[in-house]
């Protein structure tokens, strides 16, 4: 029987495994903290559901409006950084991972390291912000 990779170098699928495992914990640690911010947005809601909280004449009110936004943007944060390893993924499986999506040449194996899902090359991702 043919293994999928047969045509792929030995030191390649290493790193492909590699890859695969350091997206893969960069997963699990991004569910764990939407799992954690989550419990803690809806324990906030819940407590303020208890008690009649007026912004413009409790002094706490304002607070808890800011910290239950916080933690909300803190949420799409971390969503937004799931579904980006998701897609990382997808390119590690297509055979695109690790190639700048702007100009096509290789985003430096540090970058990667900080930045597993990585879309581009600092000097791409330098030329957006601009």
């Amino acid at each position: 029987m043919s293994d999928l990779h047969d045509d792929v170098p030995a030191g390649a699928a290493e790193e492909a495994a590699a890859t695969r495992e350091r997206l893969g914990a960069a997963r699990a640690g991004a569910s764990a903290q939407i799992t954690a911010l989550s419990r803690e947005y809806d324990g906030m809601v819940e407590a303020n559901a208890l008690v009649a909280v007026d912004d413009e004449h409790d002094p706490e009110g304002s607070s808890t409006a800011f910290e239950r936004a916080h933690i909300g943007s803190l949420l799409a944060q971390a969503r937004e950084h799931l579904v980006a390893l998701d897609r990382a993924l997808e390119r590690l499986d297509e055979g695109g991972y690790g190639r700048c999506e702007a100009c096509g040449e290789p985003i430096p194996p540090e970058r990667l390291e900080v930045l597993p899902a990585a879309t581009t090359c600092v000097r791409c991702a330098a030329a957006r912000t601009r």
